[in-house]
């Protein structure tokens, strides 16, 4: 199967998804997940047609980023090191794991003298894993109220990373939580805050999580095949 044919079937299955729960196809953006991937193969999701994709490390994405031509825009959807935040500087226009007030900081020193803030997204651990980063489910209001005050960066909504399950029913209660959450950080009306943005759902669950409001989904192996 082709990057082109893949794009296209995933563009269906959001479709339909949409269709299922009365929203708009439109309201979703594809994040075309290329880390390991070659600037060949982001180059040919791009002809297809693609816009976003994202990345997990900063030297791999450094090292591709400057050999693709077209005109795309990056996401950075790994988890980030505060001493690595000085090169995305002006580079990405989203990070979708900001997980602590302190890397928060070094974005925000980092973005300082740019002509625009920058949309982050705080990432959510909803399973409490160990494994995986992001702030607690209880502690999400109170980091995004601290990271609210720094004026270089504007919170646009949740991220999770939900424990892997073989069915993606299993996974919709978590999808189900990250959008509560979302709503009721929504409830507290704090300044400069908004909630719109969910990035969730994966290659084997974005239709379950479309369903449950995500606007934003990561996906790789479904367009580019197993990871390299």
């Amino acid at each position: 199967m082709s990057v082109t044919t893949n794009l296209n079937q995933i563009r269906a299955e959001i479709t339909a998804a949409c269709l299922r729960v009365e929203r708009d196809p439109q309201g979703i953006r594809l994040v075309a997940v290329s880390k390991t991937k070659s600037s060949a193969a982001i180059a040919q999701a791009a002809e297809a047609g693609q816009k976003i994709f994202g990345e997990s490390y900063v030297q791999e994405f450094l090292d591709k980023a400057d050999e693709v031509h077209q005109p795309v825009e990056w996401h950075f959807i790994g988890h980030l090191q505060s001493n690595k935040v000085k090169y995305l500087r002006n580079r990405v226009s989203m990070i979708h794991s900001v997980d602590r007030l302190s890397l928060a900081r070094e974005i925000n020193r980092q973005w300082k003298n740019l002509e625009r803030p920058l949309d982050v997204l705080i990432q959510v651990n909803l399973g409490d894993e160990e494994s995986k980063s992001g702030v607690s489910s209880d502690q999400t209001a109170d980091l995004v109220r601290e990271i609210s005050a720094l004026p270089h960066l504007r919170i646009q909504g949740l991220m999770a990373l939900p424990p892997y399950c073989e069915d993606p029913e299993d996974v919709r209660p978590f999808f189900r939580r990250l959008r509560g959450l979302a709503d009721e950080i929504a409830a507290l009306e704090l300044p400069g805050v908004n909630m719109g943005e969910l990035s969730m759902g994966m290659s084997h669950d974005f239709a379950v999580a479309v369903e449950e409001g995500a606007t934003l989904v990561r996906i790789g192996t479904a367009i580019f095949g197993a990871r390299n």
